[in-house]
């Protein structure tokens, strides 16, 4: 299980930094879509013409005001196959500005995670938002091959780790504050890109003091243990796409990936614009 997370792990930035790089803000933009519309947009696409509710229920944590306000009148602007051409367009010119097409052992990273994506693709039930992307044709290039790859396995592991949430009772704000508690990402901007208004975090983070797994703004050993859990039940949903590649191809995937991580944070890509 911890090979397979250090497969996907390594290989995510590949798939993450299209909610950053210029490309894509630049090509939503011109379909009319700014902001955050370009990103909810963008991302719910492979739904067709998805309502506020839908990508409120499917992405779960992002404010319920701000996904209605980025999607409402979205579709009047563009159809959700410009958007999704879009997309792709400017993955492949993220991803070659960071030279990925060039890097040594892009067939066999690309054969290993198509060949996880596809095992996935078998497991679509429960799965709504990875289920829309699996039904999306595959690119012709290697480079958009593999992003897609990737994003199907971002995509498929988001719907589980959603699952899990759900199971334990932490609702959308509540899993973002406990992710904040851990240090991991800086609260600013989870506050920032998830746009709680601010009474409302703090009322949130009272509550889960009452709970018992807040310690002041830390994880208390009661929020270590569950936040543990999710993450374990998450790694091991994530599975029926890994085992497709068994133990020793998800450690040649995890030991290839690092590269090509590597290539796109020293890009930038990442970086915040």
């Amino acid at each position: 299980m911890q090979t397979a997370r250090a497969a996907w792990r390594r290989l995510e930035p590949v798939h993450g930094m299209i909610y950053f790089v210029p490309e894509a803000r630049r090509r939503y933009a011109d379909l009319g879509l700014s902001g955050r519309a370009g990103y909810f947009a963008s991302r719910s696409a492979a739904f067709g013409r998805a309502s506020a509710e839908l990508v409120i229920s499917t992405f779960y944590n992002f404010n319920p005001d701000v996904v209605r306000q980025a999607v409402d009148g979205a579709w009047d602007a563009t159809p959700p196959q410009q958007v999704l051409d879009a997309r792709y367009a400017a993955a492949g010119e993220a991803l070659r500005r960071a030279g990925i097409h060039e890097l040594p052992n892009l067939d066999e990273v690309l054969a290993l995670t198509r060949r996880a994506a596809e095992a996935a693709c078998e497991h679509t039930q429960g799965r709504p938002l990875f289920a829309a992307h699996a039904a999306l044709p595959w690119p012709e290039e290697a480079v958009l091959r593999l992003w897609h790859a990737q994003t199907l396995l971002r995509e498929f592991r988001g719907d589980g780790h959603v699952a899990c949430l759900l199971s334990e009772g932490v609702g959308g704000l509540e899993a973002l504050i406990l992710h904040a508690a851990t240090g991991e990402v800086p609260v600013d901007f989870l506050k920032a890109s998830r746009a709680w208004p601010e009474e409302e975090w703090a009322g949130t983070q009272e509550h889960l003091r009452e709970r018992g797994l807040l310690d002041g703004d830390s994880l208390s050993p009661e929020g270590e243990l569950l936040r543990r859990h999710i993450e374990d039940r998450t790694d091991r949903l994530a599975l029926p796409a890994y085992t497709a590649l068994g133990d020793a191809g998800c450690e040649r995937l995890a030991e290839l990936a690092s590269p090509f991580g590597r290539a796109v944070v020293e890009a930038g890509l990442l970086e915040l614009g």
